[in-house]
C-alpha cells in the first residue's frame, strides 16, 4: 500500500484523496485553512468545496503539514497555482522526500514559469509529475468514468502515477511531453473564459465552435514555441481539456466569462466565487509569454483587454472579427 499526501483541501484535492483512498492507497489530506479542517473533521465531508461526497474512513485529515507528510511515497500539490511556491517551500524545509505530483494548472505571476519548474526549484527535485486532462472534481468524486494524463520527463515516475492513480472508472496515460502539457492545461483556462462569454452575451453554436478551434490553434502555437509538441495540444491535455472547461456547467472559468458576458465586474465574479478561475491570472501570464517570444495570441489578448481594461465582449469580438484576412494554415 502507497502513502500519499495530499496538499489542498478544496475540492480537486478532497476528489484526489478520496480517489486514491478507493484505489488502495493509505491518503493524508492536509489544508491550509484550520477551520475547514475541523469541519471535515467532523462531518466527515468537505461540504464547503465538495457537498454531498463522503469522506472513506481511509482519508485522513491532518492540519499540521509534518504530520501528513510522514512516509509519504507520493505528494500530490493540490493548491492554486499562485500557492504552490510557498506551500512547496514549507514542504522542502520539512525536509521529507517523496515523488512530487502537481495538479494545479497554471503559470506563476512574475516568474511565468510552470508548476513543475516551481516545484523543482524548491525541492531540488529534477522530475516533477504532471497530472492533468478533463477531469472535473464533480464528476470525479461519484465515480464518472474520467480519463487524465500523467506527464513527467522520466518515464518510470509517469508510471508510477499511472498505478497509483488507475481504477476502472478513472484512466491514467502517460505522456513524457511535460512541458506541452503543462502549457495546454494553463492555457485552455484562457480560452475556456472566452467560451463563457460567447454563452453569457448569447451568442451562438457558430461563435463557440469557431472561438475553440482557433483557441486551440493559438495555445498549441505558443506551447510549440515554448518548448511542447504540437500533437500533444491535440490530445488529452490540450484538446480534450479545453472541451471540457469551455462547455461544462462545471468550470469556474467558463462562470467568469458567463457573467462578464453577461455585463458584471471582474471583481463582482470573483468576490462571489468560492474556489479558484485559474485563467484569470493565466491570461496575463499568456499574454506576456506571447509578447516575449514574439507569438501572436489574439484571443488571450482580447480576453485580457475584458478582465483587466474594461474591454465589453462586443467590442473584444469586433476586434477578433475584423482582424487582417488571411489563410487558416
Amino acid at each position: 500500500m502507497s502513502t500519499v499526501a495530499v496538499l489542498g483541501a478544496g475540492s480537486w484535492g478532497t476528489t484526489l484523496a478520496v480517489h486514491l483512498c478507493q484505489a488502495g492507497a493509505d491518503v493524508r489530506l492536509w489544508g491550509n485553512v484550520r477551520e475547514d479542517l475541523d469541519a471535515m473533521l467532523r462531518e466527515r465531508e468537505n461540504r464547503k468545496f465538495l457537498s454531498g461526497i463522503k469522506l472513506p474512513d481511509g482519508v485522513k485529515v491532518l492540519p499540521e503539514l509534518e504530520e501528513a507528510l510522514e512516509s509519504a511515497d507520493f505528494t500530490f500539490y493540490v493548491v492554486p497555482s499562485q500557492a504552490v511556491r510557498e506551500v512547496a517551500q514549507r514542504v522542502a524545509a520539512i525536509g521529507h522526500a517523496s515523488l512530487p505530483v502537481c495538479a494545479a494548472k497554471g503559470l506563476e505571476l512574475g516568474s511565468l514559469k510552470r508548476m513543475s519548474v516551481v516545484l523543482s526549484e524548491c525541492l531540488g527535485d529534477p522530475c516533477p509529475v504532471f497530472l492533468t486532462g478533463p477531469s472535473h472534481a464533480e464528476e470525479v468524486s461519484r465515480g464518472i468514468p474520467t480519463t487524465v494524463v500523467a506527464a513527467a520527463a522520466d518515464e518510470t515516475r509517469a508510471k508510477a502515477v499511472q498505478l497509483l492513480c488507475s481504477t476502472p472508472v478513472f484512466r491514467v496515460y502517460t505522456n513524457n511531453d511535460l512541458i506541452g502539457c503543462e502549457y495546454a492545461a494553463s492555457l485552455k483556462n484562457v480560452i475556456a473564459i472566452a467560451a463563457g462569454v460567447c454563452d453569457g452575451i448569447g451568442w451562438g453554436d457558430n461563435t463557440k465552435g469557431a472561438l475553440l478551434t482557433r483557441g486551440l490553434a493559438e495555445i498549441s502555437r505558443l506551447g510549440v514555441a515554448l518548448g511542447g509538441r504540437r500533437e500533444t495540444f491535440f490530445g488529452l491535455a490540450g484538446l480534450g481539456d479545453l472541451i471540457t472547461t469551455a462547455m461544462s456547467r462545471h468550470s469556474r472559468n467558463r462562470h467568469v466569462g458567463e457573467c462578464l458576458g453577461q455585463g458584471l465586474p471582474l471583481a463582482e465574479v470573483l468576490g462571489d466565487m468560492v474556489m479558484v478561475a485559474e485563467g484569470v491570472t493565466t491570461a496575463r501570464a499568456a499574454r506576456d509569454l506571447g509578447r516575449a517570444h514574439d507569438v501572436e495570441l489574439p484571443i488571450t489578448e482580447q480576453v485580457c483587454a475584458m478582465l483587466f481594461e474594461g474591454r465589453s465582449p462586443r467590442e473584444a469580438l469586433q476586434s477578433l472579427m475584423t482582424r487582417d484576412l488571411k489563410s487558416e494554415h
